[in-house]
């Protein structure tokens, strides 16, 4: 934890303020969307996702790469869309951050300094083989997530690929995540008795 976090009566980081940093945005967009169509829900998700890096610097005292990166890239794909009237734009925006952070993890891996190492490594401790294979895994499952969403967008209705990205992407990640407890067990570092 930085020593800016400010943590809660148990010393954690207020988990409630995180989980709102990081599903907030997606939330007020889907929102926007049921209520007022795809432009409006753009410019909700680039303002909340604004709001959301403000109330996690405030708040928990720090800038997570990850968010940042979306961010931007919401900001970019967002303007772009208003700019160019094409709502393209912001429905191509999870196959770049896809890309991205599967490209991020392959130049990683090969310059021998894991990302995923980098990020879990306080909360997860793992061999540098099982670094590697969780880092293998979660690159082929970014470049699926940005197949998908191209798939998707390119191939069916504007509704549909606002469905697979609130329905799909999200509930696929976490099954995802959670299917990786078995290599994490098996390739934990034991921890020496304190």
């Amino acid at each position: 934890m930085s020593e800016n976090a400010k943590p809660t009566a148990s010393g954690e980081p207020n988990g409630l303020v995180k989980l709102l940093v990081d599903l907030g945005p997606l939330i007020a967009f889907f929102a926007a969307y049921a209520k007022a169509g795809i432009y409006w829900a753009t410019g909700v998700l680039m303002v909340a996702t604004v709001i959301a890096l403000i109330v996690s610097r405030t708040m928990l005292g720090k800038f997570s790469p990850t968010p940042v990166i979306t961010a931007v890239l919401v900001v970019v794909f967002g303007g772009l869309t208003f700019w160019l009237e094409d709502p393209r734009f912001i429905m191509m925006k999870p196959t770049i951050i896809n890309l991205f952070f599967a490209t991020a993890l392959i130049v990683g891996l090969y310059m021998g300094r894991p990302l995923l190492k980098m990020i879990m490594g306080e909360a997860v401790q793992l061999t540098d083989e099982g670094w590697k294979k969780l880092t293998l895994r979660w690159i082929f499952f970014f470049f699926v997530l940005a197949i998908a969403n191209e798939v998707v967008w390119r191939n069916f209705s504007e509704a549909t690929w606002v469905s697979f990205k609130a329905w799909g992407i999200l509930p696929l990640t976490l099954v995802f995540a959670f299917a990786q407890i078995g290599l994490i067990r098996r390739y934990a570092v034991d921890q020496p008795a304190a």
